[in-house]
Formats: structure tokens, C-alpha cells, sequence
């Protein structure tokens, strides 16, 4: 490990004396690049990350000196080559950071996917909006996964990367509804039931955005516009209303509506014993119960 950060520390020296030498038409910044990936890949073999990440980053900006170069002799396909291999640069700066610093990583892969939209590679930024909202989810910053899942799927659904798409799409509905901005959850999983129903690698799924969708239905507590929605997703998938996922809402709306947490903890218990509910369902109908419990207890009070 020592034997490789020395290797990696004497090819970063040697690559930035070249920075500080003469060179022509960017030949001193073809150099450097090429002493500066060197360094990278010995610092990744020592998995010193936090060296490997700067290391990078002063490999994309020898490709950016290059891009200005050509730029000022009007070589248009060497001039793209240059900035992608700088996004490639910052995206593999970004790699390394992964492992030890989170905020690094983020700027680092924001400056590729800058680069990547500059030179049209829509799937490349799409692919990294994507690696931007997985960091802010392990971090537990919501609103911003969300934001970038949202940037994702946009990019994705333009190059009819439909199933990846769908895929950020439920991650938005999901934080959406965790910090309960329930209708735009609702919108989002609609959406993508509706989109799913008549593909045929699709169609399996519908059942289960249908229930996203209902309980989120269910915590905005409105027995009407709940009951209005079991409505429209029958008539979305005529082979909703023989699923267990529609009697678990059914179910469950009439609880509400009676205001009886035993039923609608039976109900829960029923369905789960057939098919587990995950962590995000369960969440959200405890908190569903727990609005009923206040309200049962509000009806005590008052008798």
C-alpha cells in the first residue's frame, strides 16, 4: 500500500512540473493527463480515496485546459473527446469520494453530469443524476433525493429508458409521501399505473401502484376522496377489484370510516399474513392508525 502511494505521489509531482513547464499546442496539459491518471490509479490501489478523488479532479482540468486549446483552433470532434474524458475524470473523482467523503462525491458528479448535457450524452446524466440521488437517500436528505430522482426520470424517460424512469419515479413518490406531501405521491403512482397497465412486462405491477397510491389515499384521511379513488382504479384495471390489495383498502377505508382501529388492525394483520408489507407501507398505515386511535380517543373523552 505505502509502495503505491509513493508511486501515485511521485507520477502527481512529475505530472504537475509538467503544468509549470513549456509545452505546445497543449501538448504540457496530454502529458500531465496522462501522469495524472497514473497517480489515480495507484492511489485506488493504495484505497487512499480521498487522494484518488483530488487526484482526478486535477485530471479533469488538464482536459479542460485541453478543450480550451482546440476551442481557440476550432476542432470540433477533439474538442467533445476532451470533455467527455474530463466528465469521465470528474465521474471517476466522484467514485473514489463515494468511499470517504459524500459532499465531494456530490460536486463531483454534478460537474460531470454539467458536461455530459453539454455534449448531449443524455443516458451518461441521467445515470449520474440517478448516483446523486442515491447519496442524498443514504444521507437521509429527502427533499433533495428527491429532486434529483425527479431530474433522473425526466432524462430517462426522454431516452424511453421507461423502466429505469418508473423506477425514480416511485423513489420520488415514496420520499414524497414520507414527508407527507401525499398528493404528489398519489399523482406519481397513478401515473405510473396508468402507464403500466396495457405493457405486457409491466402490467404485474399495477396492483402494487395502485396500493402505494391508496394508502396514501388513506393518510390524507378523506373517506370520500378515498372511496372516490378504489373507484377510478377499478375501472383503471377491471382486475383490481379481485385482488387482495383492493379488500385491504376497502377494508380499510370502511374502518376509517367507522372509525374502529380493531378493524382496520385485523385488516392490516390479514393481508400482511399473505403478503409481508414492507417498511414504507408500514409506516404509513401507522400513521394512519394513530390518527384513528386520536380520534377514538377524542370520542371517549367527549362521552
Amino acid at each position: 500500500m505505502g509502495d503505491q502511494i509513493a508511486r501515485g505521489e511521485d507520477f502527481e509531482k512529475k505530472a504537475e512540473k509538467k503544468l509549470t513547464g513549456w509545452g505546445l499546442f497543449g501538448s504540457k496539459y496530454e502529458d500531465a493527463a496522462d501522469l495524472f491518471d497514473k497517480a489515480g490509479n495507484c492511489f485506488k490501489l493504495a484505497k487512499s480515496w480521498d487522494q484518488a478523488g483530488a487526484v482526478y479532479v486535477k485530471l479533469a482540468n488538464c482536459h479542460l485546459k485541453i478543450f480550451s486549446v482546440l476551442e481557440s483552433r476550432f476542432t470540433l470532434c477533439s474538442q467533445l473527446d476532451s470533455k467527455h474524458e474530463a466528465a469521465n475524470a470528474y465521474a471517476d473523482a466522484a467514485h473514489c469520494y463515494k468511499k470517504s467523503n459524500t459532499k465531494e462525491a456530490i460536486s463531483c458528479l454534478e460537474q460531470a453530469v454539467n458536461m455530459f448535457l453539454d455534449i448531449g450524452r443524455l443516458s451518461m446524466s441521467a445515470r449520474y443524476y440517478k448516483e446523486i440521488a442515491e447519496l442524498y437517500e443514504q444521507e437521509q436528505n429527502l427533499e433533495q433525493a428527491i429532486s434529483y430522482y425527479e431530474k433522473a426520470a425526466d432524462l430517462f424517460q426522454s431516452e424511453d429508458v421507461t423502466t429505469t424512469a418508473n423506477q425514480c419515479k416511485q423513489k420520488v413518490a415514496q420520499f414524497s409521501a414520507q414527508i407527507e406531501k401525499y398528493p404528489r405521491a398519489i399523482e406519481i403512482f397513478e401515473e405510473v399505473a396508468r402507464h403500466s397497465v396495457n405493457n405486457n412486462l409491466l402490467k404485474y405491477g399495477v396492483r402494487g401502484h395502485l396500493l402505494n397510491a391508496g394508502i396514501c389515499q388513506l393518510c390524507k384521511g378523506d373517506v370520500v376522496a378515498i372511496n372516490n379513488a378504489l373507484e377510478r382504479y377499478q375501472e383503471l384495471d377491471p382486475t383490481f377489484s379481485g385482488t387482495r390489495e383492493c379488500k385491504l383498502l376497502v377494508d380499510l377505508a370502511a374502518a376509517i370510516d367507522e372509525e374502529d382501529v380493531a378493524k382496520f388492525t385485523d385488516a392490516v394483520k390479514e393481508y400482511d399474513s399473505m403478503t409481508q408489507l414492507d417498511a414504507w407501507r408500514t409506516t404509513l398505515l401507522l400513521r394512519v392508525k394513530e390518527t384513528l386511535k386520536a380520534k377514538e380517543l377524542e370520542e371517549d373523552d367527549l362521552t
